[in-house]
């Protein structure tokens, strides 16, 4: 039987949050990006963060091309197809920096990247604010999305429809972020074991018979994001990130 709970919400107040409070926060939108090119571009957005060079908290909103990634955790035996398999499905297996096991990213599923910096609280009280997020952008299609005791991410019975998986490096500063399961291929999904969980299963909205695209529900986020971290989102482009990032070495 699930243990979740819907009713907790973040402690902490939203202008205790982020460093810069209620400031605006750029919205980077650049469509289906590879897993690297986009790991390396969250790396450079954080270093110029941490150093001033980039003046806002950015969020990157995407999709990926089939890929695996193994948290620092992660135990490479919860890959179960063989190297033949995933060069037959096409699928990367990446090792990252994030905490966390193994998860999938591909092609329907919406994956935000938060490149914020933090004020001194506890990486819990983000990963909290990270569900509340999700939390709200599922109600608004008439999805009841639910946290579970022990897990992160987000559930629905004992299903879990989206992922969190954060790392805070220097000056505060967050990469990697949350992976919500719109209308992915969830057979990709069994060849891991989810977040290393062995005794529950993942879902999708298309799976719960929700008809809403990764675009869509990219708004849906961002409306919530609005709410919960109590800012101003605004659009931009990676033009005109780059002035910031090219100030600072990869």
């Amino acid at each position: 039987m699930s243990t979740a709970s819907h009713s907790r919400r973040p402690a902490t107040d939203p202008h205790e949050l982020r460093a810069d409070g209620g400031a605006p926060l750029s919205v980077l939108r650049p469509g289906t990006v590879g897993y690297l090119e986009a790991w390396d571009l969250q790396r450079r957005l954080a270093a110029a963060r941490a150093s001033g060079a980039l003046a806002r908290d950015v969020v990157i909103l995407l999709e990926h091309p089939p890929v695996y990634t193994l948290g620092r955790r992660a135990d490479r035996t919860n890959v179960l197809f063989d190297d033949a398999t995933l060069a037959d499905r096409g699928i990367e297996v990446v090792p990252v920096d994030r905490g966390g096991d193994v998860t999938y990213h591909g092609p329907g599923q919406l994956v935000g990247y938060p490149i914020l910096q933090l004020v001194g609280l506890r990486v819990v009280d983000y990963v909290r604010a990270l569900e509340e997020i999700l939390i709200r952008a599922l109600a608004s299609v008439g999805v009841t999305g639910e946290r579970s005791e022990g897990y992160t991410g987000v559930w629905v019975g004992d299903a879990k429809v989206a992922a969190i998986g954060v790392r805070v490096s220097a000056g505060r500063v967050t990469t990697h972020g949350f992976a919500l399961n719109v209308r992915p291929n969830l057979d990709d999904f069994t060849g891991i074991v989810p977040c290393g969980i062995t005794d529950r299963g993942v879902c999708s909205l298309a799976s719960l018979g929700i008809d809403v695209t990764v675009d869509e529900m990219a708004e849906r986020v961002q409306a919530a994001m609005a709410e919960v971290l109590a800012a101003t989102l605004e659009p931009t482009s990676l033009d005109a990130l780059l002035p910031s990032i090219s100030k600072v070495a990869s």
